[in-house]
């Protein structure tokens, strides 16, 4: 491929990346970002034969920002030494809470399986890590347990969070306008109580 053709090809993805987080999911047509990128609304479609494809490549950069969040959560405390498992899961449901909510376009658009591709161009391989990061810090807190399935439950709770949340319907539910609680709570019926 041409550098040329690169430059294109990224600069449809950044004008895909910018028009989900302005106006959602639903935005993304070829037609639109092709005419916001500048271009004719056939040239998508010399990088990204498909509609999926070009939504699949939009959603590995929501995937990529979210394992860097998460990657910039675990691993240390407010003084820099290394945090115990737990600390690291409610760190890391933080990042996910914070990021769902403040890109909510583009999370929508990373988990709808049905509109992406996703043993294509690689996003699988962005997307697992970051479970397989969770299923690892739920092994290490319940041992016992079958760590996939208690991280999957624990997944599911906090993707629930963040849909009711961002929608309002929790804030109106709890008289809160914090989630923290609800991610403790979440953790605690995954995890057990934290030991004071």
């Amino acid at each position: 491929m041409r550098e040329s053709d690169t430059g294109l090809r990224a600069r449809l993805v950044d004008v895909g990346v910018d028009l989900v987080a302005r106006e959602g999911a639903q935005a993304l047509t070829l037609r639109e970002i092709a005419r916001r990128a500048g271009v004719s609304h056939g040239a998508p479609r010399r990088y990204f034969p498909t509609h999926l494809e070009l939504l699949s490549a939009i959603a590995r950069r929501g995937f990529e920002d979210l394992a860097h969040r998460a990657a910039s959560a675990d691993g240390a405390d407010g003084d820099g030494a290394a945090a115990g498992p737990r600390a690291r899961l409610t760190a890391l449901g933080r990042a996910y809470l914070e990021f769902a909510l403040g890109n909510r376009g583009m999370y929508e658009l990373m988990f709808r399986h049905d509109l992406l591709e996703s043993g294509h161009l690689g996003l699988r391989d962005t997307s697992l890590p970051l479970f397989g990061r969770l299923v690892d810090l739920v092994g290490q807190v319940r041992p016992e347990a079958d760590a996939r399935l208690v991280a999957g439950a624990l997944w599911a709770n906090l993707h629930g969070i963040a849909q009711l949340w961002g929608w309002g319907s929790l804030q109106l539910a709890t008289d809160s306008d914090d989630f923290a609680p609800l991610l403790r709570s979440a953790l605690d019926a995954h995890l057990g109580r934290e030991s004071s």
